[in-house]
């Protein structure tokens, strides 16, 4: 049970999904990312990957690319300026949360 007047701060309930976390936290590494390394990364199932990857790009935290390469579809994914922000600020309200409860 929280305090009277302490605020706990909101996570955003788009990254707080475990694989979308770490699919942020891998895409804020690199450049791109192809949709097989992701999965090969995250140990995830492609219908899985496929359906959290769409849910970033919905909420405009990530891009999505589609073409070919010697006739093979690949599908490239980029972090975007948004994507960005919305990841540090889940940081930084996550560290508040767990500050106020180091020091409960």
């Amino acid at each position: 049970m929280s305090e009277p007047g302490v605020e706990l701060p909101e996570l955003n309930p788009v990254i707080h999904g475990k694989l979308r976390l770490a699919l942020l936290s891998l895409l804020a590494g690199v450049e791109e990312a192809e949709f097989t390394w992701l999965r090969t990364k995250t140990g995830s199932t492609d219908g899985n990957l496929g359906a959290q990857l769409q849910k970033l790009e919905e909420a405009g935290y990530v891009t999505v690319e589609k073409k070919f390469v010697q006739r093979k579809p690949q599908t490239l994914y980029r972090m975007t300026e948004q994507g960005r922000a919305a990841l540090t600020e889940y940081v930084q309200a996550l560290k508040q949360l767990l500050g106020q409860a180091m020091e409960a």
